[in-house]
């Protein structure tokens, strides 16, 4: 069942969402060779606490860490781990989630470390468009279908596969809610593809793979890999759809709103 949410509700999200998105940023900054992913994680923990917030992640399903840390060929889920040290040339996706009064925003952002590689570099940027072209779709009478194909074209059309084990979905009052938001096109399955509404509030998150899009789960049941071994990038926000447009609720501050038309059109000549 899919649950609109109030402008209060979304209000409250959009708190939760300034808090996701500064804990991001603080993070950003200790993104380094040498790092740990252990230390990142109570770097996130202390400032989600700090302002207020409860880690959304943390206890998840047994989940043991405030964030995913997720390095090169890791899709998502990656624990972090005092021995898991960042290097030159990797990449780190990044997944976090707040709770603020009962209610739930989560985001995510993929981060270079030190000089990486020029597919590495592309994969990045091609999965960030990806994430902003779904957005574009969050229009009141578009389906989720829109979002998904937007996603899957951009990713394609670069060279790149899209994970399908793995979708977006709504949020609220719980980490995951109706409805499931694919970053492909499932065309057998009209009976999911939801129309969208005023008062949907929708994690969107493309997963994409530089190589295959078949991933497995490693033994400590979390951790999501590419089956090649080749890297994979993952970007999300959570986005309220409302009558004058989408709203870009893990946005920093002034940034929840984006030009449209313009991006588009930006993506259009990259092309």
């Amino acid at each position: 069942m899919i649950i609109l949410k109030t402008q209060s509700e979304i209000g409250i999200m959009r708190e939760a969402g300034l808090i996701n998105q500064a804990c991001h940023m603080e993070i950003k900054n200790h993104i380094h060779e040498g790092v740990s992913t252990w230390e990142l994680d109570k770097i996130a923990e202390e400032f989600i606490m700090k302002q207020g917030g409860k880690p959304a992640f943390k206890g998840y399903h047994g989940y043991p860490a405030t964030i995913n840390a997720s390095i090169n060929e890791e899709v998502v889920h990656g624990i972090p781990n005092r021995h898991r040290k960042l290097k030159n040339g990797d990449i780190i996706g990044i997944d976090l989630g707040t709770i603020w009064k009962g209610y739930y925003a989560d985001s995510a952002n993929t981060w270079a470390v030190g000089e990486i590689s020029p597919d590495a570099d592309k994969l990045m940027r091609v999965t960030k468009e990806c994430l902003y072209l779904g957005i574009s779709k969050c229009m009141e009478g578009n389906r989720v279908s829109d979002i998904s194909a937007a996603v899957q074209q951009h990713a394609e059309s670069n060279g790149f596969s899209v994970v399908r084990d793995l979708v977006g979905h709504g949020i609220g009052r719980k980490m995951h809610e109706d409805p499931k938001v694919p970053n492909f096109v499932e065309k057998r399955r009209r009976d999911i593809d939801h129309k969208l509404k005023s008062g949907m509030v929708i994690a969107i998150e493309p997963m994409i793979n530089m190589g295959s899009y078949s991933v497995e789960i490693l033994e400590d049941d979390w951790t999501v890999v590419t089956t090649d071994r080749k890297p994979s990038a993952h970007y999300e926000h959570t986005v309220a759809i409302t009558k004058d447009g989408p709203v870009i609720l893990t946005a920093s501050e002034g940034q929840e709103r984006f030009d449209i038309e313009e991006f588009s059109a930006i993506i259009g000549n990259k092309r």
